[in-house]
């Protein structure tokens, strides 16, 4: 049966009977046109849904997750103003429908049905998802399923009272917006929902300002799985530092009172506000499900007999603000013209090619103003005694934190954030003193959640701020890798280039760290983050490169919006020497103008040697390597890799061009490691012998065997021998 024609018959034929579900008269002061628009918006959506199952019938309409019976949230549109940011449930059409309404020159029809065709000229994506989305409506799209847009909803609401005291460039939320996220009754009990809403009642509970309402549209089931009764309230009402409300969504009028009051309370208060609004869902899950194969005919029959827009219809009557007769005319004029823009949005073409497809997995750079950098007089001011040091060699550690102080000096809207950032200085000193520099503000102490850390950062970089956000251990990422996989990264690409979110996100990481912590504090992983396209990958090797390669994360991140992940060795932090106590890998403090570009690597030696690739750690390995190969009178080339992603395949093959064999020596696990691309990329462009060696598939240990499955200076120096002699 096609659920979407039949409620549509059914919703006629109980309207002509007068068979109305049942339902008190809710007393309403709403004028007679902001009815009229509310319900207007609701038939849109329902019509919406309607005609996007004929458009797949034509084989002309794709995956599609409707939204009827949350059609409710047109009146928590009519709550807000147009500029306040909304991060959306996929079932929130009708919101968008709304608030296109509000905002001059909008064509929400003809946008939604273009997604549902995939159509290149989808103005939000282009035709890459079906998204609600609109940049001129301050709806950044969302494709997420499981509240991961919760944590950046949470950082934009930060934003507000931050941007007040430090107004950044390219501030895009205006002084006394609010931020609206909203997901369903499911979502709600995922890690990542409950993180950010933990966050925002933490943030709260210390005064802090963050205008946020949370919207918990409650159709009693996830899929297929129910959610208990009772268990969103008993679950969000009382928790510290969140106001609880509570609306019968399927009553228009109601939702739109208690919408009004929370969204009234959120803006005066700037505290966050929980809105449980119960829902229901009708024509199952989406577009291809079968809700009949795990719901009985009983339960989906009482659902569709509460049918949202029959309660509209029976309140509007009976409050006087439009007769039954007007409501089917509007409701069926609606449908006539859906079907026909339907028409018209199935001759869209769609994407064509790769292309096409990638085109928008990089932003857009971005006009800023220029920077002259900080006085002589000022960097003075803020060094104080640190300044003469850094004449003196230094530690990679001590020179990320002089890098730092000199961004933040001469970019203001740079927000370093983290686990013990501030006060500790982070557990390796890196962010020392920088607090006490810039203050509580730009050097942030997070609550220990990494999801919500990175949501922090998304959402500064809504409102124009370039986050330096701090994982503090590479393992500790994995609990919220999603933030920058399915959040971070994709934005652009889900928005043709209208939203992004730009920021350089730091991690210390990697192995060979001695005796601390395991394979907790020695991740030598990076698999899970090779693959993102479009993300920025820095590893450096020493102090200078470090200095260096941050500013140019810096500047892709706030000129060219790139998501940026610098990736610190955490055994190079404090390390001093080639060999015992010589010194050698200290270096000096680069001035504040040098940069490395993007795709720049190193290279030094005799260009027809055998060559060694690497980066971190594997490069101090591979430097001692080469000094006792050279001992031997066996010259080498040495590759700093430095970027691991983009991969700078056309540099690379241009520094070995002449080499007389290729090791790669990769600190990363055998599988899933840089080592595999770069033994791609030889095998396919080159025809000298090409070799590596890698970590061993393991976990790290504590103790003296830290190093046992890591690669080993003894073995770079017999892997080379053993190249020389295979060539």
């Amino acid at each position: 049966m096609d659920r979407a024609e039949e409620l549509h018959q059914r919703l006629l034929a109980r309207v002509a009977a007068r068979d109305f579900p049942q339902g008190r008269d809710t007393p309403t002061d709403l004028p007679r046109d902001d009815a009229e628009a509310l319900f207007r918006a609701q038939c849109t959506s329902r019509q919406l849904d309607r005609v996007s199952r004929q458009m797949q019938k034509a084989g002309k309409g794709f995956y599609t997750i409707g939204s009827s019976g949350h059609e409710g949230m047109a009146a928590v549109a009519r709550a807000l103003r147009p500029t306040d940011m909304a991060f959306l449930h996929y079932r929130d059409a009708a919101f968008q429908i709304f608030r296109a309404g509000q905002v001059p020159g909008q064509d929400p029809v003809g946008d939604i049905l273009l997604s549902f065709a995939a159509a290149k000229d989808d103005p939000i994506s282009g035709g890459r998802h079906k998204v609600l989305g609109s940049k001129a409506l301050a709806i950044p799209p969302q494709t997420s399923t499981i509240a991961s847009h919760l944590p950046k909803a949470v950082g934009a609401a930060y934003s507000i009272g931050l941007a007040r005291r430090h107004p950044p460039e390219h501030r895009a939320l205006e002084d006394d917006g609010l931020i609206m996220c909203s997901f369903g009754d499911a979502s709600a009990n995922h890690s990542t929902a409950l993180g950010a809403i933990n966050t925002a009642c933490w943030t709260a509970f210390q005064n802090v300002p963050l205008p946020l309402l949370f919207v918990c549209e409650d159709n009693g089931i996830g899929i297929s799985v129910r959610t208990p009764k009772g268990w969103i309230a008993e679950s969000f009402s009382r928790r510290p530092g969140l106001r609880y409300v509570y609306a019968d969504g399927l009553d228009l009028l109601e939702t739109a009172r208690v919408a009004g009051e929370a969204v009234q309370f959120v803006r005066t208060q700037r505290r966050p506000a929980f809105l449980h609004l119960r829902t229901v869902r009708l024509m199952g899950h989406a577009g291809s499900d079968v809700e009949a194969t795990y719901r009985s005919g009983a339960e989906i029959a009482r659902d569709e007999a509460d049918d949202p827009l029959l309660h509209t219809i029976r309140l509007l009557d009976r409050a006087g603000l439009m007769a039954t007769d007007e409501a089917v005319a509007l409701y069926t004029e609606i449908g006539e013209r859906c079907e026909r823009r339907a028409l018209e949005a199935m001759r869209h073409p769609p994407l064509a090619d790769a292309a096409e497809v990638m085109e928008s997995l990089i932003p857009p750079p971005r006009a800023c103003a220029p920077t002259n950098g900080p006085t002589p007089e000022r960097r003075a001011e803020v060094f104080g005694s640190d300044l003469a040091a850094q004449a003196s060699p230094q530690t990679i550690n001590r020179l990320i934190g002089c890098t730092l102080t000199d961004l933040m000096l001469t970019h203001p809207e740079i927000i370093v954030a983290g686990e013990d950032v501030g006060a500790k200085g982070g557990v390796y000193g890196v962010t020392q003193k920088l607090q006490g520099r810039f203050g509580r503000d730009r050097v942030m102490d997070t609550l220990l959640d990494e999801q919500s850390i990175l949501g922090l950062a998304i959402g500064l970089a809504h409102n124009g701020f370039v986050p330096v956000p701090e994982i503090q251990f590479l393992a500790y990422l994995h609990n919220a890798e999603d933030q920058v996989r399915g959040e971070a990264a994709t934005l652009s690409f889900f928005s043709r280039g209208q939203f992004t979110n730009p920021m350089v996100i730091r991690i210390a990481g990697l192995g060979y760290q001695r005796g601390f912590g395991g394979h907790f504090h020695n991740d030598n992983s990076l698999a899970v983050l090779r693959d993102i396209p479009g993300l920025i990958i820095a590893c450096p090797s020493n102090g200078a490169d470090a200095a260096k390669m941050l500013r140019e994360c810096v500047r892709l991140a706030r000129e060219e919006q790139r998501v940026c992940l610098f990736l610190e060795p955490i055994a190079l932090y404090p390390m001093r020497d080639l060999e015992p106590g010589d010194g050698r890998w200290l270096r000096t403090y680069p001035a504040p103008d040098q940069t490395l570009a993007l795709g720049q690597i190193g290279g030094e030696g005799p260009a027809d040697a055998p060559a060694i690739v690497s980066y971190a750690n594997g490069y101090h390995h591979a430097v001692r390597a080469a000094e006792r190969l050279r001992a031997d009178g066996i010259a080498v080339r040495l590759i700093a890799l430095r970027w691991l992603a983009p991969l700078p395949e056309d540099a690379l093959l241009e520094a070995t061009r002449e080499s007389a064999g290729i090791l790669i020596v990769d600190e990363c696990r055998r599988t899933g490691s840089q080592s595999e691309a770069l033994m791609t990329l030889f095998a396919e462009r080159d025809t000298r012998p090409v070799s590596r060696i890698t970590a061993e598939d393991s976990f790290v240990a504590t103790g003296p065997a830290y190093a046992a499955t890591l690669p080993s200076v003894a073995g770079i120096v017999e892997a080379v021998r053993h190249l020389i002699r295979a060539a």
